[in-house]
């Protein structure tokens, strides 16, 4: 478990570990925001392209190959970042950085996938939680990490550390991955006879494509917090970004939390509909927060959207492993990831319409407006998806 776990945090560590690089990399380039915003969105766009055609690959030529060559692509990206020598080999790294990361996470399900069939047991829910805690954690982190690396070491280092990481993964992973074999076509049951074989519902497609849009309906909300409210409590409420990390830092903690939790739930009805509440109940809290507010109901706001986020990070991905083909789970894996993505850039931009040039309360209550709408409609979808109420394969 160690290498997937390893591997899996590369793509969310990457995703915010360069937050507090930005200003240090324009300086050195001679480019403002709107350039460096680039280094966020090339990430964000290899990403949401390279994590399905991952998938897809680990479920053609095998998991242990792709994983692995993704570990090779992020320790070719972290050299290139390091030793860029203009603005746009940094962007270069930084798309390298999400094609290499895409393959741990699709490979990593499509492992424990192959595991399962292999031995006739479904993957036990907490394995696959421990993978949704090391993405949280990591991401969570990644400011910090970023922070120290550019004051000790530079900007550069930010790419730097990419190498011995993936190298590390890359030392666990040889001796443990389990070879990958090729199945005969025609061998072996088919999708809907193993699913009843493990006990589990047969795969769906309308049920697997209401989990990629209620997973992506739920993550414009949580991004729109993440980077919304942390960007109100700076200029509206006048905390320094040490205190906004500190205000924020329950969303993180009630999120690895919870997804350790939602992990040791036997259904996916009852989470991810507490989940949705809970996301609601959220913006409506955002809706009638001030500049005045104190600072007991800032913590409560920023928990009300990392219980949720917790919630459904492992509950979507137990439903995407129960409601996929069993041969397709990488590919499966991979496009939640996408749906995931798609919501953080949909996000920067509902942002930039209800902010504006300043994230004030007007701002704010705008954007807790249109999330709490969308989080009604996510409960609605929950709340009356027959497919959450069939017991899961795991």
């Amino acid at each position: 478990m160690t290498p997937l776990l390893l591997g899996s945090v590369l793509n969310p560590l990457n995703s915010t570990m360069i937050a507090t690089g930005l200003v240090a990399i324009g300086h050195d380039f001679g480019t403002g925001p709107s350039g460096t915003g680039w280094l966020l969105s090339s990430l964000y766009l290899a990403s949401a392209v390279g994590q399905p055609v991952m998938g897809r690959l680990a479920d053609s030529l095998g998991p242990r190959r792709v994983f692995l060559a993704g570990l090779v692509l992020v320790c070719a990206a972290g050299l290139l970042g390091t030793l860029a020598p203009g603005f746009g080999w940094v962007i270069a790294a930084r798309v390298l950085l999400g094609l290499g990361t895409s393959a741990a996470y699709p490979a990593a399900m499509a492992v424990l996938r192959a595991e399962s069939l292999r031995t006739g047991r479904p993957a036990p829910r907490p394995v696959m939680g421990r993978l949704s805690l090391a993405a949280l954690g990591s991401a969570a982190l990644g400011p910090t990490l970023g922070g120290l690396l550019t004051a000790t070491t530079g900007w550069r280092g930010i790419f730097a550390v990419n190498v011995p990481l993936a190298l590390l993964a890359l030392a666990a992973a040889l001796p443990w991955l389990p070879h990958d074999r090729q199945r005969p076509a025609g061998d072996g049951p088919r999708p809907v006879q193993q699913a009843q074989r493990s006990g589990g519902p047969a795969p769906s497609r309308p049920a697997l494509l209401r989990t990629y849009l209620r997973h992506g309906l739920a993550y414009l909300s949580i991004y729109a917090c993440l980077y919304g409210y942390s960007q109100w409590l700076e200029e509206s409420h006048g905390y320094t970004s040490f205190q906004t990390g500190l205000v924020m830092l329950p969303m993180s903690l009630a999120a690895a939390a919870c997804s350790l939790l939602g992990a040791r739930t036997k259904g996916l009805r009852a989470p991810l509909t507490t989940a949705a509440a809970l996301l609601a109940a959220g913006s409506g809290v955002l809706v009638v927060t001030t500049g005045g507010a104190p600072l007991a109901a800032l913590l409560v706001a920023a928990a009300l959207f990392g219980i949720p986020q917790g919630l459904f990070a492992t509950g979507n991905q137990a439903a995407v492993y129960a409601q996929a083909r069993p041969d397709r789970v990488g590919s499966a894996a991979g496009l939640q990831r996408t749906a995931q993505y798609a919501s953080a850039m949909a996000a920067t931009g509902l942002l930039a319409l209800c902010f504006g040039q300043r994230a004030g309360d007007a701002g704010l209550h705008r954007l807790a407006a249109v999330t709490g709408v969308l989080n009604l409609l996510l409960l609605a979808l929950t709340a009356t998806d027959r497919a959450l109420r069939a017991p899961s394969r795991t």
